[in-house]
């Protein structure tokens, strides 16, 4: 099975209006006391889960290219001494094109990066200042040429459903992103999230019909452009999908380092959901078939019904209500065999109706008893 790294750099050199991640915008940051602490946590859980093979690591945050290419380094070796490393082990790290130094890149390269996701996020100058992003078009593009010269595995991130935005404006966006080259796309709708500058300034994104075109266009469009929509928000060249991403989506092991940093371990036949610093805590079986239903489903291959079983014990087709699977069948929005569940085109439109009648009316069994 697939077990991965996700750490966490928790700052920013400015707070994006959509952004409700955990972030701090910190002038003086001491680098290598965090990262000496991060090197400790990473031993800890080490030693909980030695027999695992390594097969991605994650920067993300915050901002990770604000980390300097020695520290990244250094975490990357410690990963390695601790626990075994896959040959083909994918190693990402996300980047702003405004954090773009002359030698980041090559820099980044050559401290163990083997795969650069670009967070972009428009090609418009309107739609970068509406985002609050601190680069320009030009920033964008320069970066998104470097990247592509010196990573052979790269993705770039973009955001749509903007205020106002309709049809025609991102149809030409996305011929331009597609003509840029990467091999991984992540395309994700806007939303505005409690807490964040858009909510507090009451920003509405574009109109649910019109969002609605916007993303049966990016499926049109990417698809002719050979990338294949294998995540809800996700596109990717043949052999090129986010190893690290897709472990989340599958519910498989993974360590979580830093600040708002989480993580799902099973260990000696118990299910643990790990938070920082160092806290464990203990998951029902239950509890994970919700996480694997809320995950698994956003993949368009949906659910392995046996891969499911295996990892939390339970059995799908004993768990979910017969009626509650018939009706969402009918609706033609889920197609349920008996080896696999997945959401359908239409489906994927209203996932998280479908996920909400799974997870929230239709788990019966008191698993107290089991």
């Amino acid at each position: 099975m697939a077990f991965g790294i996700y750490i966490h750099w928790p700052f920013c050199r400015s707070k994006c209006p959509y952004c409700d991640f955990f972030s701090k915008v910190q002038k003086h940051i001491p680098q290598d006391k965090i990262v000496n602490e991060y090197i400790e946590d990473i031993k800890y859980y080490s030693e909980l889960t030695k027999n695992k093979e390594v097969t991605s690591i994650f920067f993300g945050g915050g901002t990770p290219s604000l980390l300097s290419p020695q520290n990244i380094e250094r975490l990357i070796s410690t990963i390695a001494a601790n626990w075994h490393i896959s040959s083909n082990i994918e190693i990402s790290l996300e980047a702003n094109p405004n954090t773009d130094s002359p030698s980041l890149f090559s820099d980044l390269h050559s401290s163990g990066i083997n795969r650069l996701s670009l967070g972009i996020q428009s090609l418009s100058a309107e739609g970068l200042k509406f985002l609050g992003r601190t680069h320009s078009v030009r920033d964008a593009l320069t970066s998104a040429e470097k990247v592509l010269n010196i990573f052979s595995n790269h993705s770039a991130d973009f955001i749509y459903a903007l205020p106002n935005q309709n049809i025609t404006s991102w149809h030409n966006d996305l011929l331009q992103i597609c003509s840029l080259g990467f091999k991984h796309l992540s395309l994700y709708q806007l939303t505005i999230e409690d807490g964040t500058i858009f909510a507090k300034k009451d920003i509405k994104p574009a109109d649910e019909n019109t969002a609605i075109e916007l993303y049966n266009l990016s499926n049109q469009i990417l698809t002719q452009y050979g990338y294949d929509h294998y995540e809800v928000s996700n596109f990717a060249k043949p052999l090129y999908e986010c190893k690290h991403n897709k472990l989340y989506w599958q519910g498989d092991d993974y360590v979580g380092i830093g600040p708002s940093a989480h993580g799902r371990l099973h260990i000696n036949n118990n299910f643990f959901a790990t938070t920082h610093k160092r806290q464990k805590e203990k998951l029902t079986p239950y509890e994970r078939a919700e996480e694997l239903i809320l995950m698994g489903l956003r993949l368009t291959e949906g659910i392995n019904k046996q891969t499911f079983k295996q990892t939390c014990g339970l059995d799908f087709d004993k768990l979910i209500s017969p009626q509650i699977l018939t009706a969402l069948s009918q609706q033609e929005l889920i197609e349920n065999s008996s080896q696999t569940i997945r959401a359908t085109a239409n489906g994927f439109l209203v996932l998280n109706k479908i996920i909400e009648d799974l997870i929230c009316n239709s788990l019966y069994i008191d698993y107290q008893h089991q």
